[in-house]
C-alpha cells in the first residue's frame, strides 16, 4: 500500500500563476522557482511556492520597497535568491504625504473588495476614492458592506454605493458568519486573488478571518470601534497574502485613513462616466462646467441627469488629482501598463 503524502503541492495555476506570466520567461529561466511574494517587511520578504512559504534572499542593489505583496517572481531554487520580478497585470498604490514614490499596496489582484461598514463609517465620497484607485489598476472593484446585521435595513447602503459607478456590484453581509465566504465565492476561486481595503474598524481583518478559516493563533487581530464617531483602530499593520477556503488568496492591507489621488486621470474618468461622456458636448473645448454657456454638464444638471453633489466631487477630486500628479510617477520599475477589461 503506498503512503498518502502528508502534503500535495499546490500547482503554480492555483496561486495565480497564468499565461500572462509565463510568456515572460526566457529559455534561460525555466529552471527557476516561480514564486508569490507573501508578505513584504523592511529588511525581509517572504514568498508562496507550490510546496509552502519561503523566505527570500535578495541581491545586492535590490530593495524590498521595489516589490509588493502579490508580485511574481522568479528565484534560484536552492536558495531562494530572487532573480527578478515579472511584469504585473495590476498594480494598487497610493500617494502618501512627503514621500518621493507612491506605497505599493498590493499587485495582481482581480478583484479589489471595498470594505465599509452599515454605519457611520459609509462615506460616498471616500468610496469614489476607491473606486478611482481600482479602476486605474485595471482591477475590478466590488463594495462589501458589512455590519449588515446592525441596521434594520440595508437597501439605502446599497442604492447610494450602487450609484457611485456604472455596473458596480454591491454585496452586504455580517463578516463574523460562515455564509459572508457564500456571498463572496463568485470573485474567491481557485487561483484568483483578492484584496481587502478600507477604514479602520469596518471588518476587513475580521473577513479575513472567516474567508480563510482562521481561527484561534492563526487568525488576524481585530478590533472594535468606537460608538461616538464608528472610527476603528488599526489591528493590521502590514500586507500579506492569505489562501482562501475556495482556492483563491486574499490579500489583507492596514486600514487607509487618507487616500490622497494622483495619476488616476483614467480611473476618475470610468468612475465619473457620466460627466466624462458628455463633456466633448459642451459648446466650449476648455468647458469649466461651473458657467459657460452651451455646457451640456450643466444642462444635465438642470434636467436632473447629473447630482449636483456629485459633479462637485468630481470637480474636487479632478483638482486634486491634477496638483498631485507629476510628468512620471514612481519608477519606471513600478508602472504597471493599464489592463481593460477581464484577462481570462
Amino acid at each position: 500500500m503506498t503512503e498518502k503524502p502528508d502534503h500535495i503541492p499546490l500547482a503554480l495555476s492555483s496561486l495565480g500563476w497564468t499565461s500572462f506570466f509565463e510568456d515572460q520567461l526566457t529559455s534561460d529561466e525555466d529552471a527557476m522557482e516561480r514564486l508569490r511574494i507573501a508578505t513584504v517587511h523592511r529588511s525581509r520578504m517572504s514568498a508562496q511556492s507550490p510546496d509552502g512559504q519561503v523566505k527570500l534572499a535578495l541581491p545586492v542593489g535590490m530593495k524590498t520597497t521595489d516589490f509588493a505583496v502579490g508580485d511574481w517572481i522568479i528565484a534560484e531554487p536552492q536558495t531562494h535568491m530572487v532573480v527578478r520580478r515579472l511584469d504585473r497585470h495590476a498594480l494598487l498604490q497610493r500617494k502618501t504625504e512627503g514621500a518621493r514614490f507612491p506605497q505599493l499596496i498590493a499587485s495582481n489582484v482581480d478583484t479589489l473588495f471595498i470594505v465599509t461598514s452599515c454605519n457611520d463609517d459609509f462615506n460616498p465620497a471616500r468610496l469614489e476614492r476607491y473606486l478611482a484607485l481600482a479602476n486605474e489598476a485595471g482591477t475590478d472593484p466590488v463594495i462589501v458592506l458589512t455590519k449588515a446585521d446592525k441596521v434594520a435595513e440595508t437597501s439605502s447602503y446599497v442604492e447610494t454605493a450602487s450609484a457611485l459607478q456604472r455596473g458596480l456590484k454591491v454585496v452586504t453581509l455580517n463578516a463574523k458568519i460562515a455564509d459572508a465566504a457564500d456571498t463572496l465565492a463568485p470573485w474567491c476561486g481557485a487561483g484568483q486573488t483578492v484584496a481587502l481595503v478600507g477604514s479602520s474598524g469596518v471588518g476587513k481583518s475580521t473577513l479575513l478571518n472567516t474567508l480563510a478559516a482562521k481561527t484561534g493563533d492563526e487568525a488576524q487581530l481585530t478590533g472594535g470601534i468606537r460608538e461616538d464617531d464608528a472610527k476603528g483602530r488599526h489591528t493590521t499593520t502590514s500586507r500579506s497574502l492569505h489562501k482562501i477556503k475556495g482556492g483563491g488568496w486574499v490579500i489583507d492591507t492596514p486600514g487607509i485613513r487618507t487616500l490622497h489621488l494622483a495619476d488616476m486621470s483614467e480611473g476618475l474618468d470610468i468612475l465619473f462616466a457620466e460627466i466624462t461622456e458628455l463633456a466633448p458636448n459642451c459648446r466650449f473645448r476648455d468647458c469649466t462646467h461651473a458657467h459657460e454657456p452651451g455646457c451640456a454638464i450643466q444642462a444635465a444638471v438642470s434636467d436632473g441627469r447629473i447630482d449636483p453633489a456629485r459633479l462637485e466631487r468630481w470637480r474636487k477630486l479632478q483638482e486634486e488629482n491634477n496638483a498631485n500628479t507629476p510628468d512620471k510617477t514612481g519608477p519606471k520599475s513600478n508602472q504597471t501598463p493599464k489592463r481593460r477589461g477581464k484577462r481570462r
